[in-house]
């Protein structure tokens, strides 16, 4: 599966700078804040970052925006790089962080402080809100706003030593507090927060905001282009007024484009957390979540993400894009790419009347690509077959086995059912059925054709495994309208098979190996529980597009 490169307002914009000379080398940066795990829209800004940087000819540096340590932890840098790494991109040079620059911020600060640009302000968080005003009332004056730069630089440094209690004091930009951009009312550039840092330890009791911050690292890194979301745009005209009030040494430019949102999904990281703590999902990497780290442990190939993202195109115009999409192109590429295998979810003994001795069966890996090569399968007389596939009576629709009709075993011979024996309940727990001579490959020599094509798996050499069907996390497409979330979870999103067995070759599948399991769905070997004296099996998509069919 490929797409070529579409044209969008990004590439447009990069190629005239480049021609023009505006910059010499294009530099972007993914800049996410370690506070949780990257999600399916972070992956559409990797591959934008990361992409137009590979299609350019330039760099685009990973940086972690670490400037609020309590919500940030070293399992989640470490899951981000991972995720980065394993979506196909590399970043330039070392991993870098904010928190490298917090001495420079400071210094800046202070330039802001003796040019009369910033203020130490003492109001409390609600008084601070009152002031602010809202979106059709301008805000006032803080008392504090007139102090003298000489007060504010030993304020703001008393902060800097520890002198004051947490959320005591706040140093502020002096903007407008009238702008009609609420961002550009005297927002706040530092905090006191004693909060040990994962990187700086608790050499610093004052942060910076992001909206500080944010700027100047791409500033320092020598960014050219600072790609952002646009729930960005309103904080541009911050953005721009730190830079052209403090003395950096270069200027980036902020272009924002349209976040990746899909259909019966959220990516609020409050949410996800949410869904984590209440024990709604095993974890961040659970298979039903939207992180990049579930999306990889339910089998969605890299590729296939990464062609998604290209598909659904890079624009100004907020949308949301159906997750059939993504599923299609999932399907799409495992369609390709993934070997065949077979396993019995509900298994049925067939017994073979008149098969004298085991045969070894040579089946093909992909029925369309023979680099995939092909493996032995053993074709024994008592083999499994699928309760769902046979039927005592059954109309001209039903193309699976029934008494005295035909079917063909995949890869194998074609049967016909002869009688079948009941359990106590009444129910069907043994069929006995003929193998018609000579039909590896080829229709029958009497000319009576089998209805249908069947998977099995020898009752001799077939080997117990466990299979976890996934489904969507959430019944309602906009699951994050919803007042309750955790009301709107899909009851069904998970059910777990323990009678399943599977063709021996699958013991020693490698993990993160995906298969098209004939006439199932596409499973894969799951990260961290799958071993050869256990396997297991997530199903990460159908083979069609059935959800809503079923329900």
């Amino acid at each position: 599966m490929t797409s070529e490169l579409r044209s969008n307002f990004l590439r447009t914009q990069i190629q005239s700078d480049l021609e023009k000379g505006v910059v010499a080398e294009l530099v972007t940066r993914f800049p996410p804040e370690p506070n949780g795990y990257l999600h399916i829209g972070h992956a559409k800004s990797i591959t934008v970052n990361f992409g137009l940087a590979e299609q350019f000819g330039g760099r685009c540096h990973l940086r972690f925006d670490d400037t609020n340590p309590e919500k940030e932890s070293q399992e989640y840098i470490d899951s981000i790089q991972e995720d980065v790494r394993w979506l196909g991109f590399q970043w330039s040079g070392e991993v870098r962080y904010a928190s490298s620059y917090f001495q420079q911020f400071y210094e800046w600060a202070l330039h802001l402080i003796d040019e009369g640009l910033a203020y130490v302000c003492d109001l409390s968080a609600d008084d601070a809100r009152r002031y602010r005003g809202t979106l059709t009332e301008p805000g006032r004056d803080s008392p504090f706003r007139d102090r003298m730069p000489e007060e504010n630089r030993a304020l703001f440094e008393q902060m800097r030593n520890g002198s004051f209690e947490d959320g005591s004091r706040v140093l502020r930009a002096k903007i407008d507090m009238s702008s009609p951009n609420i961002n550009l009312r005297d927002p706040i550039l530092y905090r006191i927060r004693r909060a040990h840092h994962h990187q700086t330890g608790d050499e610093w009791p004052i942060y910076p905001t992001y909206d500080f911050a944010h700027g100047q690292e791409d500033a320092i890194e020598g960014v050219t282009h600072s790609i952002c979301t646009l729930e960005f745009e309103d904080h541009r005209p911050l953005y721009e007024w730190f830079l052209a009030n403090l003395p950096v040494p270069h200027l980036p430019r902020q272009i924002e484009f349209a976040r990746l949102n899909t259909s019966y999904t959220v990516t609020s990281k409050r949410t996800l957390k949410l869904l984590v703590d209440s024990g709604t999902v095993s974890g961040w990497d659970d298979p039903r979540m939207p992180t990049i780290a579930g999306l990889r442990r339910r089998g969605y190939p890299a590729a296939a993400i990464r062609h998604f993202c290209e598909e659904v195109g890079t624009s100004r115009s907020d949308s949301v894009v159906d997750v059939a999409m993504l599923e299609s192109a999932v399907r799409d590429h495992l369609n390709q790419h993934a070997p065949r295998a077979m396993c019995v979810m509900t298994p049925l003994k067939l017994i073979l009347t008149n098969l004298e001795s085991d045969k070894d069966l040579i089946i093909a890996n992909h029925p369309s690509d023979e680099s995939k090569g092909s493996r032995s399968v053993t074709f024994s007389s008592q083999l499994w077959i699928d309760a769902d596939d046979f039927r005592e009576e059954a109309n001209k629709k039903y193309k699976r086995l029934v008494l005295g009709k035909r079917v063909r075993l995949r890869g194998a011979y074609v049967i016909e059912a002869e009688r079948c024996e009941h359990n106590e309940q009444g129910e069907v727990n043994c069929v006995y059925a003929k193998v018609i001579p000579n039909t590896v490959g080829e229709d029958p020599e009497d000319g009576i054709k089998p209805k249908g094509v069947i998977h099995w798996v020898s009752a001799v050499t077939g080997v117990s495994a466990t299979i976890r069907l996934y489904d969507r996390l959430f019944t309602v497409p906009n699951p994050a309208k919803s007042d309750d979330v955790l009301s709107v979870v899909n009851p069904d999103s998970l059910r777990e098979v323990n009678t399943a067995v599977v063709e021996p070759s699958l013991v020693h599948a490698a993990v993160e190996s995906v298969y098209q399991f004939e006439r199932e769905g596409y499973f894969v070997a799951d990260r961290y529980d799958h071993s050869p004296s256990q396997p297991v099996f997530n199903l990460t998509i159908g083979l069609r597009d059935s959800w809503g069919t079923a329900k």
